[in-house]
């Protein structure tokens, strides 16, 4: 799986940070979701699928490989 963001929806909330900080990080500026690591995600898979779930501006997803 790859994870892939929409900066234009995120609000940073840094709820992916919280869930998954190896994947997901906040941009010092602004404050919005960067992405560390956009996959292919195996050790992290879950932890990054339950960050998609709790964005609260549903700005991540979840892509196959």
């Amino acid at each position: 799986m790859r994870i892939a963001i929409d900066r234009d929806a995120c609000v940073g909330s840094g709820m992916c940070v919280l869930i998954e900080p190896a994947v997901f990080d906040q941009n010092d500026d602004d404050g919005l979701v960067e992405l560390l690591d956009e996959g292919p995600l195996t050790d992290t898979a879950e932890t990054v699928e339950d960050a998609v779930q709790r964005c609260p501006a549903a700005a991540l997803r979840v892509t196959p490989d």
